[in-house]
């Protein structure tokens, strides 16, 4: 199983082997839904001494399949502004909303 691909997700890039589970930007798919991330831009083979396939920006007919498991809340981030001798601040929090999905295979030339 070692090779590994990174992808873009939600603005972020984010490296992910088959079978992992990870959190992405909020996808509008229930669970049970297959998502494929299209924008691939490095695969690493799992055999030993395997070339990696990179991108220039993506890598060519590869894709990263994906089922969505659920959606969820991230760590609350405090967002807090402050301005000296004014008298003025102000605190506000924000919590993320993720999809959890889980790889379930990488698809590459």
């Amino acid at each position: 199983m070692g090779g590994f691909a990174i992808f873009k997700a939600g603005g972020r890039q984010i490296k992910a082997s088959e079978g992992d589970t990870i959190l992405v930007d909020r996808l509008s798919a229930q669970p049970g839904d297959e998502v494929r991330f299209e924008e691939v831009l490095l695969i690493q083979g799992s055999t030993p001494g395997s070339t990696a396939l990179i991108g220039s920006p993506h890598v060519e007919g590869a894709v990263v399949v994906a089922e969505v498991e659920n959606e969820v809340k991230g760590d609350k981030k405090i967002v807090f502004k402050f301005k000296r001798r004014k008298n003025y601040s102000r605190k506000a929090g924000h919590r993320q909303k993720l999809t959890r999905v889980k790889v379930k295979r990488i698809e590459g030339d």
